[in-house]
């Protein structure tokens, strides 16, 4: 069953809901009304060109930009720190600390006032560590890591968390083509079984086709086009957006996104 018709089957209850989202800097409009609804259990992909606006979306639902309008929970509370977990795309990792500690850290959301880690806290560590292949990794610190390395590790401790809605900004921009598919593939599978909400701004849009149920395309900080991803990845619409030739394609049954064909030049003979 697709991943499509797994959404259609659940209860369509709102896990996350912003209306009309707006964040200025210095004056100039850079998310512009947005709107949008997360269902719980779907992978909501937003695409787009650089400097569009996903990123600082992304970061106005977790609070850590200043925005007009509203972010709230199905329920419609605000999120807290134990409700959404966010994948940054460019990740501050502290000095003189190992890949374990830094991703026990993201238990601190469910831990009560000057509580310390459980037996239970770190067993999930150790299972989402085990889950990426970092095991190996748990006792090196982490400003060893490489780019790929450090973001798998961001990733485990965003898992860690164990948030009903995990945020994703390009969450495998570092890694190579190998561990973006075991990456996101385990992060589907999460919400498959665990019902986990995703909400991802994402590059690959071959990627974004293959795993979000829906997509965003936002321009300007502005949505030009919403729906399944046979409705949104149009080559002329994409086109027009990023500002080059592209193509889509159908490859087993997945859709494909890819540049246009160079013109070729005239033979100088």
């Amino acid at each position: 069953m697709s991943s499509a018709s797994l959404l259609e089957a659940r209860p369509m209850t709102p896990a996350l809901r912003c209306r009309d989202v707006r964040v200025s800097f210095r004056y100039h409009e850079v998310v512009c009304g947005v709107d949008l609804e997360l269902a719980s259990g779907e992978w909501l992909g937003i695409i787009g060109p650089n400097g569009a606006g996903k990123s600082t979306l992304l970061r106005s639902i977790i609070g850590l930009t200043d925005f007009l309008g509203t972010v709230a929970l199905g329920d419609g509370s605000a999120p807290g720190a134990a409700d959404v977990a966010l994948v940054p795309q460019f990740p501050v990792l502290p000095k003189g600390m190992t890949v374990a500690e830094y991703v026990l850290l993201g238990r601190t959301a469910h831990l009560g006032w000057l509580a310390r880690e459980s037996l239970a806290d770190r067993q999930i560590v150790s299972s989402v560590l085990r889950r990426l292949e970092l095991s190996a990794f748990a006792d090196r610190f982490v400003s060893t890591l490489s780019g790929g390395e450090a973001q798998q590790v961001v990733v485990a401790r965003a898992l860690a968390q164990q948030c009903p809605v995990l945020l994703l900004d390009e969450p495998t921009s570092a890694l190579d083509v190998g561990h973006q598919v075991s990456v996101l593939e385990l992060v589907d599978d999460l919400r498959r079984t665990e019902g986990l909400s995703v909400l991802a701004a994402m590059h690959d849009l071959s990627a974004a086709g293959r795993f979000a149920d829906r997509l965003i395309l936002i321009e300007h900080g502005r949505i030009v086009a919403q729906g399944t991803p046979a409705e949104v990845l149009n080559a002329d619409l994409l086109s027009a957006v990023y500002g080059t030739p592209l193509t889509v394609q159908s490859i087993d049954g997945e859709l494909v996104v890819l540049p246009a064909p160079r013109r070729q030049g005239k033979d100088p003979s």
